[in-house]
C-alpha cells in the first residue's frame, strides 16, 4: 500500500535539495546519490589487467528488519537512498519515504509497495525547513505508530575552489547536507529517546576524511555529520538510542554516470581497489546492518563503504 501526502507550503528563499547542478565527479544523493569522495590525488593498488572487476549477486531477503517502522529521507532518486528503501521493504519493513519531487516520490512508493505486503508512506520534505522536517516525523508517528529507524541520506554536492566560492553556495551545501541531517537527527531523538528505543543511520562520505580540491563546502558538511553522529551517539546512549553512519566512496547510478565525465569516472574507478565502483545497493546492505539489531553494540561508528578509506 503507497500513499503520499500533501506537499508543504514552501517558504521564500528556500533552497532545496535539487536545485543545483552537482559538481563534476561529486554527485550527492537528493538529486545526485552518494558523493564520490575518491580523490584523484589518492594513491591505493590498481588491479592488474586480468583482473575482470564483477558486483557480486543482489542479495537475499533475510528478513532482518521485520516488524521495524523506517523513514528514509531523499528516497526517491535512483541513487542511496531509493536503495536503501528498497533493501529496507525486502528486509520486512513498513517505511516512509520522502523527497523534494511529488511524482518522483509517488513512483517511488508504487515500486516499492510492490515488492513485498509492505506498508509505504510518501511524504513530501525538504530538509532545509524545520516544519518540514517536524511534518515528516509527524507523519511517520500517525501511520506507522512509532520510528525505529530513521535513514538521513539527503545532501548536496557541487564545485568551487574556495576563493571563487560564494556565500550562496557554501551556506547551501552546509544547510542541505549537514543542517539538514541536524534536523532530521534531533526530530528523531526526540521521538525515539523518551521510548527508550530507536536507530538513526547517516550518510557521510569518505570526502569527510580526504582532501580533494574544489570541494571544501561539501567535505566540511560531511565531516561535520561525522562528528554530529558521534557526539549525538553519545548523547542517545543513555535512552538506548544508537546513532552511527556510513561513508561511501564512489557508488554508482544513472545520474552519476549522466554528470561525471566518463575521464573522471575511469580515473577514480581506477583506484578502488576491486576495480569497480560500488552498486548503490551495496552501501544499501551496510545501512541495513547498522539500522538492524545486528549491530546493537555499535554506536558513534562511521563506517568506510569503500575499498579505501584515506
Amino acid at each position: 500500500m503507497s500513499q503520499i501526502t500533501p506537499e508543504p507550503a514552501p517558504r521564500a528563499g528556500a533552497p532545496r535539495e535539487a536545485e543545483s547542478v552537482p559538481a563534476v565527479g561529486l554527485p550527492q544523493e537528493a538529486d545526485v546519490s552518494q558523493a564520490t569522495g575518491a580523490s584523484p590525488a589518492s594513491s591505493t593498488s590498481v588491479p592488474t589487467a586480468d583482473f575482470a572487476p564483477v558486483a557480486p549477486e543482489y542479495p537475499p531477503s533475510r528478513n532482518l528488519l521485520e516488524g521495524k517502522r523506517v523513514v528514509i529521507t531523499a528516497a526517491a532518486g535512483s541513487g542511496i537512498g531509493n536503495a536503501v528503501a528498497r533493501r529496507c521493504v525486502e528486509e520486512g519493513a513498513d517505511v516512509v519515504i520522502s523527497d523534494i519531487h511529488r511524482q518522483r516520490l509517488a513512483a517511488a512508493g508504487e515500486e516499492l509497495a510492490a515488492i513485498r505486503d509492505s506498508k509505504v508512506v510518501g511524504v513530501l520534505c525538504d530538509v532545509t525547513s524545520e516544519r518540514d522536517v517536524q511534518k515528516l516525523v509527524d507523519v511517520a508517528e500517525t501511520e506507522m505508530g512509532r520510528i525505529d529507524v530513521m535513514i538521513n541520506n539527503a545532501g548536496l554536492g557541487g564545485t568551487a575552489n574556495l576563493t571563487e566560492m560564494t556565500d550562496e553556495q557554501w551556506f547551501k551545501v552546509v544547510d542541505i547536507t549537514l543542517t539538514g541531517t541536524m534536523r532530521c537527527t534531533r526530530a528523531a531523538l526526540r521521538h525515539m529517546m523518551p521510548r527508550r528505543s530507536g536507530v538513526i543511520v547517516n550518510n557521510s562520505s569518505v570526502l569527510g576524511w580526504r582532501a580533494q580540491a574544489g570541494q571544501c563546502h561539501y567535505a566540511a558538511a560531511k565531516a561535520g555529520v561525522m562528528a554530529l553522529t558521534r557526539c549525538a551517539a553519545m548523547e542517545a546512549a543513555e535512552a538506548g538510542v544508537r546513532v552511527n553512519c556510513v561513508a561511501p566512496s564512489l557508488a554508482m547510478h544513472p545520474f552519476l554516470a549522466k554528470v561525471t565525465t566518463e575521464e573522471l569516472l575511469a580515473e577514480l574507478t581506477d583506484k578502488e581497489a576491486f576495480g569497480r565502483p560500488a552498486e548503490v545497493w551495496e552501501v544499501a546492505n551496510v545501512m541495513v546492518f547498522l539500522a538492524s539489531d545486528l549491530s546493537s553494540y555499535m554506536t558513534g561508528e562511521v563506517v568506510s563503504v569503500s575499498s579505501q578509506r584515506a
